[in-house]
């Protein structure tokens, strides 16, 4: 299991006990310069009291589970208006909108898509980029986010 699945387990139902919505969480493993940057939202939004709480009660829960070794800083925030998608569920709420898209491996020859996300069906996103439609199995997706549209 990967790291972040594994935190996501572990963390997950601490979020959403606190009445939030657990967005996603990244680990990015850098030495001593690590991080672990977890998501959340709500309805009315986010603020930095919101943030600050989901903080206190995942770090004593890592402090008790210790599930990463050495020194990591921990990261609480709203997904912002370039919102991370992290599974199936998250693509399907975003439909039609646009997303930046970087591939574990190539699609057709590419890793990185900028287009705007047509459908998702059996674990297979299906996105237009330049008039050209591209299907990417979500399990393959290393990042995703949506592009900010004014």
């Amino acid at each position: 299991m990967a790291k972040a699945q594994f935190l996501q387990q572990l963390l997950e139902p601490t979020v959403v006990g606190l009445g939030y919505e657990f967005v996603g969480v990244e680990y990015i493993a850098q030495g001593k310069h690590s991080v672990l940057r977890i998501f959340i939202d709500k309805p009315d939004g986010i603020s930095a009291d919101d943030c600050g709480g989901v903080s206190r009660q995942v770090s004593a829960l890592l402090d008790v589970e210790d599930p990463i070794r050495g020194e990591y800083t921990l990261e609480v925030s709203s997904p912002g208006l370039d919102r991370p998608l992290f599974n199936e569920a998250q693509f399907t709420q975003f439909l039609g909108c646009l997303g930046v898209i970087r591939t574990r491996i190539p699609v057709q020859g590419r890793r990185n898509f900028k287009g705007k996300m047509l459908s998702i069906e059996k674990g297979m996103l299906t996105v237009e980029v330049d008039g050209h439609t591209y299907e990417i199995e979500v399990e393959d997706i290393e990042r995703a986010n949506l592009v900010p549209e004014f």
